[in-house]
């Protein structure tokens, strides 16, 4: 019985550092910190420029290194920083719709980094008015 409690505290004792260590790494993680996650275009021309930056701040304590953005379908068009964003830099992902689409649209990007909120899910939203 001794031997079967000695070896659950040192198990509990094991996990609960290794939690501990996980929520420190975490602190110093960078963090993606979005002016706004939604855009909405509103109702705009067919075939008209339907680009949004989405701005950002690493307000974490390392470097934020964006691995990819996978927008939900063809019809957008993600272009995002492939340097090393600094502590407390900004940067911004262009996002562009295909308004050679007629209708509501509402598109995702999925923005997968090493920040310790990743992913971030940005939407943009609009409608595309018919071509006359």
């Amino acid at each position: 019985m001794k031997f079967v409690l000695l070896v659950l505290f040192l198990l509990s004792n094991f996990l609960g550092n290794a939690q501990q260590d996980s929520v420190v790494k975490r602190k110093h993680m960078p963090y993606m910190l979005f002016e706004k996650t939604i855009y909405d275009f509103g109702t705009i021309e067919y075939g008209s420029d339907a680009t949004y930056y989405f701005e950002f701040i690493n307000a974490g304590k390392t470097p934020l290194i964006i691995t990819r953005c996978e927008p939900s379908c063809g019809c957008t068009v993600a272009d995002w920083p492939k340097e090393p964003i600094k502590k407390n830099e900004k940067g911004k992902i262009k996002v562009r719709y295909n308004t050679t689409l007629n209708g509501a649209f509402a598109k995702t990007i999925t923005v997968v980094s090493n920040a310790q909120n990743s992913p971030v899910v940005l939407t943009i939203q609009g409608k595309v008015k018919k071509k006359e």
